[in-house]
């Protein structure tokens, strides 16, 4: 495996099939797990101990960084994780308490996980394999934290995003789970509707929206005993190689605010990062940074001067685009521009395919409706 380690895994079962006594297709498994964990778990892929599961419990695991990312938010002497999958949240957020309860049904998973848990942390888990609910009604004592991550997986490898349709069913088991913890933390789909998480589970004090390199990856809801369903604070959080760019609201606040609508496109356009779009920060984000949106269902922002760093992508305004046919064949003779649409006649990909037009380069063309209708710019990233 590891002389192989960098090679095409299907080319090799071709050329290895029928000439090695050991098992080529477990090797050939372990050598494609581990290029996916070069970049989801770099600290586990050069562990040679360590051994990998089939390729969706592979997909369906936190990366490193994300679990990083959430063992700075929790510590304590006990935790459950109610559905411990390979194991990297366990792992990772497990550090910071002295003794993790590690919970999995599936036999073959539990026995990968288990034995690679040990390997990592031999004296820290505990492990149970069957069904997590009724592991967790046999506990007495109030554990620091439970953590649950819903298999959001049906029948069909189908995919699925609503809180009572996953498995534990965490709006079922809700009261259960608070009366054996003093703190929940509870990571689901980023599709979830975060307004109906806040009003079928009771309490939550946060949400965390959170994103690596503007891509939404998961949401956290947290309960602590402490939270009132209206008065959740909602935090966005972006990743991006060694920063982060967070921004806080509550949902009474986004109720309150009213972005002002500009009548022109100023010099700058802005697009906050997806979780704030995500999260539905819509009129807060205009109000706290004293910026006018430029129609009140096109999620740009527009400013005349830049006066402080934004949590999103700000563009200097090139020129608007008149005769989108003349224009931007003139002004990208090669067809490479960065397209983006918001709230526009056409999405991004049909307006590159009329226009034969290839993302690229350092210029962007950005289509979005205004008080004038649907326009289109010639536009250059400033900051992101």
């Amino acid at each position: 495996m590891q002389d192989h380690l960098t090679e095409d895994p299907a080319q090799l079962l071709l050329t290895y099939m029928g000439k090695v006594e050991f098992d080529l297709k477990f090797a050939v498994q372990q050598i494609k797990a581990r290029q996916k964990a070069k970049s989801k778990i770099p600290s586990w892929y050069g562990n040679e101990k360590l051994i990998f599961p089939v390729s969706l419990s592979m997909e369906q695991a936190s990366s490193e960084e994300t679990a990083l990312f959430k063992a700075d938010l929790v510590s304590g002497r006990k935790m459950i994780d109610l559905t411990g999958g390979l194991g990297v949240d366990s792992f990772f957020v497990g550090q910071n308490f002295d003794i993790v309860m590690y919970c999995e049904q599936n036999p073959e998973l539990f026995e990968i996980s288990k034995y690679n848990l040990e390997q990592l942390s031999p004296s820290k888990f505990r492990f149970y394999n069957g069904n997590s609910i009724d592991f967790l009604g046999k506990v007495v004592e109030k554990v620091d934290l439970i953590f649950v991550d819903p298999a959001r997986r049906g029948e069909g490898n189908q995919k699925l995003f609503k809180l009572e349709d996953c498995e534990p069913n965490v709006v079922q088991y809700w009261e259960m789970f608070k009366s054996r913890a003093k703190s929940i933390m509870v990571k689901v789909s980023p599709m979830l509707d975060i307004k109906s998480a806040l009003s079928f589970l009771p309490g939550l004090s946060k949400v965390i929206v959170l994103s690596v390199k503007n891509e939404v990856k998961e949401i956290l809801l947290f309960w602590s005993g402490e939270g009132k369903e209206d008065e959740a604070l909602i935090e966005t959080v972006d990743i991006n190689r060694e920063s982060k760019s967070t921004f806080s609201f509550t949902y009474i606040e986004e109720e309150n605010a009213t972005s002002k609508i500009s009548d022109t496109t100023e010099k700058y356009l802005i697009e906050p990062n997806a979780v704030i779009l995500k999260a539905g920060a819509y009129q807060t984000f205009g109000v706290r940074f004293g910026l006018e949106k430029i129609h009140p269902n096109s999620h740009f922002y527009t400013s005349k001067e830049l006066v402080e760093e934004y949590p999103g992508r700000v563009f200097a305004v090139i020129a608007e685009i008149n005769q989108p046919k003349k224009e931007i064949k003139k002004l990208f003779p090669n067809g490479l521009v960065n397209v983006i649409t918001r709230n526009y006649s056409m999405p991004a990909e049909a307006l590159k395919k009329k226009f034969r037009l290839k993302d690229g380069g350092e210029d962007f063309l950005i289509g979005s409706k205004t008080s004038k209708g649907f326009q289109l710019w010639h536009c250059r990233l400033v900051s992101e």
